[in-house]
């Protein structure tokens, strides 16, 4: 074992450290009490959205309108003195302001008058979402070229008259100027981003919605945006690494929601090989239709993709086959599905097959790819690996993304601590807990880091796959993936996919507390944050669970969850007075709330509020401020006895 060095050297190496930039007693005071003032700060607010399924209108306005906070200063504000028209107009122009500026100059109404009523709202809100902030930082969030007149504004003395008649100046001077329209998009930008310290994505911005990639592009432009990865994000990631089971199931959910144009034109991905070795080589099969297709009324281009979707989908189940027989430490031989059907008796594990039209599957080889099978993938494979736009966003996957994180008490993943029937943790190659969703995420930056440096670990690819659908994986909380019976098997009974024992005992306060526990996390005010698994809310499903120690904020974002949830979503905001959790009613579309100055209708309930409000020195910032804060005092006491000798 290395030695370790002993406490007063690690002491001098630190004071050495921070001397260089605080060279003085006087700078090093200065620090303290700058440091000192931050802590008495209310805490910033943290943001937590989940299950986003590539919805990214909605996804859109819920950060646009922070879960209600924005339209909560509004109202707080202006409750009283603006018609409740009024004030959805206002905050549609906080939202908005490119698109509701542009309507006002088609009008022709007097602009001069309209940019000097807003330009004054707009300050006093930025004000008051600025109060919880350093001066510092606030500067440091300022948007180049209004940087200097934002920060006067904001910080100016109301009482002081004069004053005031001079920044009515600078509101006129910035009409004149035709800089009315730049400084009000600035400063409604700058209102959304200190409303919201933080953001938490608790998995799933990928699946079945449309724009994933434009909500991963605002996401790569936040300011402080993390992601715990779903199993839908991790079946990205292993398609851009190259794994070809996750690419082919990628490929195929895209085609079965008649989302190519995601692929093609979102990712640069050409589908052009496969389609053409679909149209010579697939039957027409209606159960390979995209979702809502009427197959008396399908045309040819429907009929294209349902062909493009089965071939696809064939070689998905090859792909399937060679992982689990090159690893079996999966345990996963029960999905090994063109090994385990009787092609002479069409019945797969003693169940009858609706159909035993399997293209391109030779019976006595099932797992074996065929010539032109591999021209496809060749070609699917390059696609993947080289989209620079892929690339940038599953880096950020990487950057800002884990199986799990820990955050101000608070324990936030994706699906679940996977669990045996009788509440032990389930092993997976000497891997349980916690050390579980370790090994997991270690192994996904060990294929990544492999990838970037031009190599292949395969066993760390493989791996991928697993996750998206392993029985053990944290990230799928189930026992299997029934896409092949439910297009296969009529029997209804083949269908279900058995959740993990970890969504019943998770209902349970002593349960949770374990896990808290055995994360390292303790206290009255500690929780868990999940998504992956839809709050049936119109079943009377509560999403507060075990006495409030377990938040599960999936309500359905996506479009085809509204009829079984009830709802379009919850958010959860936590912010310095406590918990409150946000259930959204569906959303139209942007071009729909823009038009009639509607709102995202949103039920909203504090269930935890902290007795006296958190500062900035309760939080896990706090923590690291105090450790920097009792550095600083040491440097200063070295710094004083140097200058006594």
């Amino acid at each position: 074992m290395p030695e370790t060095k002993p406490e007063a050297s690690i002491d001098r190496d630190y004071l050495r450290l921070i001397s260089e930039k605080y060279p003085t007693v006087q700078a090093a005071a200065a620090e303290v009490i700058n440091i000192e003032a931050i802590l008495r700060l209310p805490k910033g607010t943290e943001h937590f959205m989940s299950d986003l399924h590539g919805e990214y209108e909605a996804f859109c306005h819920i950060m646009n309108n922070c879960s209600g906070v924005i339209r909560e200063k509004v109202e707080r504000l202006y409750g009283q003195s603006m018609t409740k028209r009024e004030r959805d107009e206002f905050a549609t122009l906080i939202y908005y302001p490119n698109a509701i500026i542009a309507e006002k100059k088609v009008q022709g109404s007097d602009e001069k008058d309209w940019y000097l009523v807003q330009l004054h709202r707009l300050v006093e809100v930025c004000r008051s979402v600025a109060s919880k902030y350093t001066r510092s930082k606030v500067r440091k969030a300022l948007p180049a070229y209004f940087d200097y007149i934002i920060d006067e504004l904001i910080n100016m003395d109301r009482d002081d008259f004069d004053k005031e008649a001079y920044y009515e100046e600078i509101f006129t001077s910035i009409i004149e100027l035709g800089r009315a329209s730049a400084f009000i998009v600035a400063i409604t930008d700058l209102i959304k981003r200190l409303a919201v310290d933080s953001l938490h994505i608790v998995g799933d911005v990928y699946d079945r919605g449309e724009n994933p990639d434009k909500i991963m592009d605002l996401l790569i432009g936040h300011h402080n945006a993390d992601v715990q990865w779903g199993n839908h994000d991790i079946q990205w990631m292993g398609a851009h690494v190259g794994n070809l089971a996750c690419l082919l199931s990628v490929v195929d959910i895209s085609l079965k929601y008649a989302n190519a144009d995601l692929l093609e034109e979102g990712y640069g991905i050409s589908l052009r090989k496969l389609s053409t070795y679909a149209a010579a080589n697939m039957d027409d099969d209606p159960r390979f239709y995209p979702v809502g297709v009427d197959p008396a009324t399908a045309g040819e281009d429907v009929r294209l993709i349902a062909k493009m979707r089965k071939a696809a989908y064939m070689m998905q189940l090859k792909a399937e086959g060679q992982i689990i027989e090159r690893r079996p430490e999966y345990g996963m031989e029960n999905r090994n599905i063109l090994r385990l059907i009787d092609f002479e008796a069409g019945t797969f594990c003693g169940a009858r097959l609706n159909n035993c039209s399997f293209p391109g599957v030779d019976p006595k080889n099932p797992l074996r790819f065929t010539a032109a099978e591999r021209e496809v993938l060749d070609g699917l494979k390059r696609s993947f690996r080289t989209s620079e736009k892929l690339s940038r966003h599953m880096s950020f996957f990487l950057r800002n993304g884990s199986a799990y994180i820990i955050c101000n008490n608070n324990l936030i993943f994706h699906g679940c601590v996977p669990l045996n029937e009788d509440g032990s943790y389930m092993n997976f190659c000497g891997h349980e807990g916690r050390d579980l969703l370790d090994y997991c995420e270690s192994t996904v930056r060990r294929a990544y880091h492999a990838f970037q440096a031009g190599r292949q670990d395969e066993e760390a690819e493989d791996f991928f796959y697993y996750l998206w659908c392993g029985k053990c994986s944290p990230l799928y909380g189930r026992e299997k993936i029934t896409t092949f019976e439910r297009l296969y098997i009529d029997d209804p009974a083949f269908h279900k996919e058995q959740d993990n024992s970890y969504y019943v005992y998770c209902r349970k306060k002593e349960f949770c507390e374990k896990v808290l526990k055995d994360f390292g996390i303790a206290g009255k005010y500690s929780h868990i944050v999940n998504g992956h698994v839809p709050v049936r809310t119109k079943l009377g499903e509560n999403p507060v669970k075990a006495e409030g120690k377990l938040i599960v904020i999936d309500g359905g974002f996506c479009k085809a969850y509204h009829e079984k949830t009830g709802i379009a979503g919850y958010t959860l905001i936590y912010n310095s007075h406590g918990l409150r959790l946000c259930a959204h009613e569906p959303f139209d579309s942007i071009e729909k709330a823009i038009e009639q100055r509607s709102d995202i209708h949103s039920e909203v309930t504090v269930f935890e509020t902290r007795q006296h409000r958190l500062l900035v020195s309760d939080t896990d910032t706090g923590k690291e401020l105090e450790d920097q804060l009792e550095g600083l005092k040491l440097l200063m006491k070295s710094l004083k006895a140097k200058s006594r000798i």
